[in-house]
């Protein structure tokens, strides 16, 4: 049997959501259940060792600086260029960061990509509320021979400016 080119597809995600009447926005970040990477894992007939994940929350105002950060390993991130991928709501995946740290002509120059070992980032230089959206970061895997995908999802959700002074006591 022949076998395809050793390497894993791998996506890890970060979702822009919220509403624009706030100016702060939270990124967090939550795994997927075991029972779907179980799925996933036998649906390609292996177990993919290899994981991305993210921390799981950053915050930013609009205007301000947010980073999404994409860790895994060397025989991923720290091997290989890391594409970084946007999904506004009903629309298909924009490259943002191409080769880890190259941009798209098109894409505004407040985003950026670099990485720092096995850690990749992408950072919003001045938040936008046109950028929410779903951002995935893509590396390829060379501890595997099948093309399995592994995705972990995240949100960026605005937090209100505000709080009431009832809710704030214990």
């Amino acid at each position: 049997m022949k076998r395809g080119r050793s390497g894993v597809g791998m996506l890890c995600s970060a979702q822009l959501w919220g509403r624009r009447r706030q100016d702060a926005l939270t990124v967090s970040t939550m795994a997927w259940s075991p029972l779907l990477l179980t799925l996933v894992a036998l649906c390609t007939g292996s177990w993919a060792q290899a994981v991305l994940t993210q921390p799981s929350s950053v915050s930013g105002s609009l205007g301000q600086r947010v980073s999404i950060t994409c860790s895994g390993s060397s025989s991923n991130v720290g091997r290989y260029g890391v594409g970084w991928y946007q999904q506004l709501p009903g629309s298909g995946l924009r490259t943002i960061i191409y080769g880890t740290s190259s941009r798209p002509s098109g894409v505004p120059d407040r985003f950026s990509g670099s990485r720092s070992g096995n850690t990749a980032t992408l950072t919003i230089s001045s938040l936008q509320a046109e950028d929410e959206a779903d951002y995935y970061c893509a590396a390829e895997d060379s501890s595997s021979y099948n093309g399995t995908v592994l995705q972990a999802r995240g949100e960026v959700r605005q937090k209100p400016a505000l709080l009431p002074t009832w809710a704030s006591r214990g």
